[in-house]
Parts: structure tokens; sequence; C-alpha cells
């Protein structure tokens, strides 16, 4: 066991990541096993294996079944992406956040909606339209669609007062996610929440997000002309 235990996934997600780096477990060589490093960082296996999972999603371990883990011989670096809230985004870059919930409605989802969650016609579903505003302006449209057998507790939260964005955030834990993004120009309801022409360039992030095999929230959001997206490698 260590002198101190690494009571967290980031904790041995952070010692196996300079271990890597110092070359101590170099590029093709096995680490060892899932149960030895639970012992010798004094955690649980499960957050050995979170912390290893994490880094092979990031490129740099090898995971195979039966055959165990390898620092991959050609690494390749990914960009992360993080699922924030929008309030914080905003206050971040010094601006005052605003928020109006447009509208939320419960129902079964549309044909393309449910052939994207790969969820029954039936499924039962809230769908939740609000604008983020960035010192007082549009800066983001947002168009949800949140699966209520996933998250029944959000029908208790009051979206007028916290957006669908920041609830999830908090209390809704995923495990994967699918991200689009594409440019496209404003229709004529867009234009308008947004407060622009229609037909205006605009930067769009379609975003899914899952519990396991189960979806839990599809959202669009529309980002008002001239909003920069960055990210790190």
């Amino acid at each position: 066991m260590s002198e101190t235990a690494l009571n967290n996934w980031q904790a041995v997600h952070d010692e196996v990541l300079r271990r890597i780096h110092a070359r101590i477990w170099k590029p093709g060589e096995m680490i060892p096993g899932e149960a030895e490093l639970a012992c010798e960082f004094g955690c649980a296996r499960s957050t050995v294996n979170r912390a290893l999972r994490m880094l092979a999603d990031s490129g740099l371990l090898d995971r195979r079944r039966r055959a165990g883990t390898r620092v991959a011989l050609h690494p390749v670096r990914k960009a992360t992406l993080d699922i924030s809230i929008t309030r914080h985004d905003v206050e971040a870059r010094g601006e005052r956040y605003g928020y109006s919930l447009l509208d939320r409605e419960e129902g079964p989802p549309p044909p393309d909606i449910r052939a994207r969650l790969d969820l029954p016609a039936d499924t039962r579903m809230l769908h939740v339209r609000a604008v983020h505003l960035a010192n007082g302006r549009p800066h983001m449209f947002e168009d949800r669609w949140l699966h209520l057998a996933a998250t029944p507790d959000i029908l208790k939260a009051d979206l007028a007062k916290i957006s669908a964005n920041e609830w999830l955030v908090v209390n809704a834990p995923f495990t994967r996610g699918d991200f689009t993004f594409t440019a496209s120009n404003a229709g004529d309801e867009e234009a308008r929440i947004l407060g622009t022409s229609p037909g205006q360039a605009l930067f769009i992030i379609e975003r899914t997000t899952f519990d396991g095999p189960c979806p839990i929230t599809f959202v669009r959001l529309a980002f008002a002309p001239g909003y920069r997206m960055h990210t790190s490698l």
C-alpha cells in the first residue's frame, strides 16, 4: 500500500499519468493489474478501474479484455470536452448571466428524437426550451429532451429559476456522451430568440448523454453569432 492512500479515481488517474510521463511505465509496457494497483494505492478496485478507463479513453493506455493494460505504444492526443454549466461560463468571462425558460412540456418524443435515443414511441419525456443571456443579450438557445425514466427528479425542479443544463450537471452523472458540431443558418424562430437575422450563421452543438445504455438527454444548443469554443489537448 502507498504511504498515502489514493482515495478517489482522480488521484489514481494523476499518479498513473505521472508514471507514464516519467517513463516509469514505458510505451508498450504492461502495467500492473487493477487488483495489484488497488492494493498499492489503498483504494477500491473500482476506483482504479475508473481511472484506467479515463486514461484509455484519452488514448494513453491500451486496454484489452483478458490481455491486461499497456501504455499505448503510439498514444493519440485527444481534445477533452467537458459539459459545463452555462452560467459559470458566462460569469467566468466577467459578464452578467441571465436565463429565461421559454416553455416546458411532457409528452412522447417526435420520431427523430425517438430514433436518436432508440426509445419506444410511448416513452415519457420532458421537452424544455430556454434562452441563456450574457449582459442582457441572447447567448445560447437550449432545446432539450429529457428521458424521465433516467431523470425523474427533474420534475420537482423549478426550471424557471435553474436551467436544465445546470440541474443535470449537478444531479445526473453520465458515463458517456456523443457530440456533433455544425454550422447552421438561423431559421426564423432561432433568429428571433437569439436576436439576429434569419439566415445568419450559427454555431450548433448537438449532444446526447447516457448512463450506461440508458439515454439521459438530447440537447441542441444554438449560439448567438460571434461565439467561440475553446478546448484543450
